[in-house]
């Protein structure tokens, strides 16, 4: 499915094809030009999705409770954000938050890792008559790019199908980041002639196989095929390449899978890539949450840190919406096992880049982070704020190949407006 590559026009252009219009509708012309003055001009060309899998407590990240029974053992700190404190487990991100907004009124819908990750995920609950995109998958389609690379990449877990989407708006997958993917040379045994040959021949035989196999499931193989090859040829290739890093730059990331990747991400984006997803599990804390949490923390805090410190430092914080999500939070309550179960009612998320005003807090939980207190933000709000920091219509209608017309996120979401100031 092509992208939509056109959603801007100019005031010039506006005039002479609109003007004519507007006068026999009886609207006046000076409303239309000031309307369009007025319309949003997007920020973000990329985004970075952190995905941590499992339910992360937003007690014990974003959304700490001095205090109060429910607190635990993590204290919070002071941050760079005048009187907006963080969990201890982020200490190097507590001197980056004057550049990140925290929502602490995601009002969840499903407590079951699942759905709830398929709704985080796509903005829709689960439909068994129908496969939803991802939020990559979207983006991409929405905002293709002009990069060798692929347009959506995901690191270290597999990302959202990309549903009625198609092919082409697929993640492509990197288990561990900075490795070099071996489908993506040819086997040491065989010489570049020889490996064009080989693809010649199977370009050949996809040509006879078509009569055979139905023009849509040919059409996804050739546009696999074809990015492959496109990528094992591409320069751009060497931005997946961490080995030749400043041995300082990977030591502030951390030494870790997760550093590596937040690296990598940085690296895909400034190369390009319009939708990175680095992916971290171990959230389901049922037991011993709190020495969990000082272990994510030691893991997430120097690669995120690092990642918001040098995207502004080089000016692309601006153009690179940045957010981490989990599928819900934890109880307040904790358990005998000194633990904290699934929790979907209230829960915390962090945003950062692409237009998003720094150093506030959105929303508020109550006392013991039962509930939202303050301005309740739905799921699907927090797709159609990704598509407003983008440029991206979030009400716009598609078409599944079946004919269906679906909403691109769930009707009735909306922009979260005090992010974008």
């Amino acid at each position: 499915m092509s992208a939509c590559t056109n959603y801007h026009v100019s005031r010039r252009r506006f005039l002479g094809q609109f003007s004519g219009a507007a006068a026999l509708l009886g609207m006046p012309i000076n409303r239309l030009v000031a309307a369009l003055g007025s319309a949003h001009a997007p920020k973000a060309e990329s985004v970075i999705l952190f995905w941590n899998g499992g339910g992360m407590s937003h007690l014990d990240t974003w959304d700490p409770k001095p205090g109060r029974a429910v607190a635990g053992e993590l204290e919070p700190i002071k941050t760079s954000a005048d009187g907006i404190q963080i969990s201890e487990i982020f200490p190097q991100l507590a001197k980056q938050m004057h550049h990140c907004s925290i929502i602490r009124s995601i009002a969840g819908t499903n407590g079951d890792h699942g759905r709830a990750t398929y709704e985080l995920q796509t903005s829709f609950p689960q439909n068994p008559a129908l496969v939803h995109p991802g939020m990559g998958s979207f983006v991409v389609n929405e905002r293709r790019t002009n990069s060798d690379l692929p347009a959506y990449i995901s690191i270290g877990g597999m990302a959202p199908r990309a549903g009625y989407l198609g092919q082409r708006c697929e993640a492509y997958y990197i288990g561990l980041p900075g490795e070099r993917d071996p489908y993506l040379a040819f086997p040491e045994s065989i010489k570049q002639v020889d490996g064009q040959r080989r693809l010649e021949i199977l370009a050949r035989m996809n040509t006879r196989a078509s009569d055979k196999l139905a023009a849509a499931d040919l059409k996804e193989s050739e546009v696999a095929l074809k990015d492959a090859v496109k990528l094992m040829k591409s320069p751009a290739l060497a931005s997946f390449d961490l080995d030749k890093e400043n041995p300082k730059t990977l030591e502030r990331y951390g030494l870790t899978e997760f550093g590596r990747g937040a690296l990598l991400a940085r690296k895909l984006v400034e190369t390009g890539v319009r939708f990175v997803q680095v992916n971290r599990g171990g959230f389901d804390n049922h037991t011993d949450v709190f020495p969990a949490m000082r272990n994510h923390g030691s893991v997430m805090d120097p690669a995120f840190a690092s990642l918001i410190e040098d995207l502004a430092a080089s000016g692309r914080l601006e153009k690179t919406l940045v957010l981490m999500l989990s599928e819900f939070g934890r109880t307040p309550k904790i358990n005998k096992d000194a633990g904290r179960d699934h929790h979907a009612k209230v829960f915390s998320c962090i945003m950062a880049g692409g237009g998003i005003k720094g150093g506030q807090v959105i929303g508020s939980s109550d006392a013991d982070g039962m509930e939202p207190a303050t301005r309740p933000v739905q799921v699907p709000d927090l797709h159609a704020s990704v598509c407003y920091a983008l440029g991206v219509d979030h009400t716009k209608e598609l078409t599944t190949p079946l004919g269906r017309p679906m909403k691109l996120v769930k009707e009735g979401a909306k922009p979260v407006a005090e992010l974008f100031g």
